[in-house]
């Protein structure tokens, strides 16, 4: 591994860039941040929090980093590190940021992924202070390098054009502030739920599925495409806890009734389809 920590931040107040003093980050107008015990840092303002916890609780993250860490979405992640990874010059830093990183399973396969004659800096913001405090706690056991920050994707606080590769997985993009902070002809790497993901879950929970969306893709203002992928394979879970921490960490929790909660707790087995497109978009110049 080839990783350090991304140390380009900007203030969340002023957008001022931050400096690390020993344990704190702080910004020329006074501003600061004090890094967690853990070893991230909130930049997450009170006055930008929609309630007192937001983002995935406790528990979801715990679901979600039991189901990764069972390698379930691995073929997902080697495509999202080849991507990455593409035309990375040698012996030059590259900085990556994934943005709502969770409990920061693509970042550590990343960093395990990135070749020794490419340094890669990473950082992983995620607006759950729970999933930033795992997504820390599991880069010091692998002895991973990068900067975890509790923060928002409506106010990345990075300084302008200071990024390489941004990841957006399964999240919810603001394309404006994902312009702001890539330098030009970086690449945003945008992974989304395919027609038929988790199509055999939806069944289950739900009383009929909703029809199929349009996929066609619409350029976002300030990037251009480059290419599109599809990965796509069948999972066989076993036994109720894998298929409930699936459950747990998709939108569908929340969106299925008690009912449908109630068929899936009941399965013993699930043969899922994973289904998701990766999009490369790059910034223009």
């Amino acid at each position: 591994m080839n990783n350090a920590p991304f140390k380009a931040l900007a203030c969340p107040l002023d957008g001022d860039p931050l400096t690390q003093v020993e344990g704190t980050w702080r910004c020329a107008t006074g501003h600061s941040f004090d890094i967690a015990k853990q070893g991230y840092v909130n930049l997450l303002p009170v006055q930008r929090k929609r309630s007192n916890d937001p983002g995935d609780s406790k528990a979801m993250v715990a679901a979600r980093q039991r189901f990764l860490n069972a390698g379930y979405y691995q073929p997902i992640a080697e495509a999202i590190n080849h991507a990455t990874l593409s035309g990375a010059p040698e012996n030059m830093p590259l900085s990556c940021l994934d943005a709502g990183c969770g409990e920061g399973y693509y970042l550590r396969q990343l960093a395990q992924a990135a070749p020794a004659t490419v340094l890669i800096e990473l950082i992983g913001l995620d607006i759950s202070k729970w999933a930033v405090m795992a997504a820390a706690k599991q880069s010091r056991q692998q002895d991973q390098s990068a900067t975890w920050v509790v923060g928002s994707n409506a106010n990345v606080p990075v300084q302008s054009a200071s990024l390489d590769r941004l990841l957006c997985m399964f999240g919810f993009p603001v394309i404006s502030e994902f312009a702001r902070v890539l330098k030009p002809g970086g690449m945003l790497l945008q992974v989304e739920a395919g027609s038929n993901h988790l199509r055999e879950l939806r069944e289950v929970i739900y009383p009929t599925l909703k029809p199929e969306r349009n996929d066609e893709l619409t350029v976002p203002e300030g990037f251009m495409l480059q290419a599109t992928e599809t990965v796509s394979y069948s999972l066989a879970l076993n036994g109720k806890e894998a298929i409930s921490d699936l459950l747990a960490m998709t939108p569908h929790l929340y969106r299925a009734s008690a009912e449908g909660r109630e068929r899936a707790a009941a399965l013993e087995t699930l043969a899922v389809s994973v289904d998701v497109r990766l999009v490369k978009w790059i910034k223009s110049e």
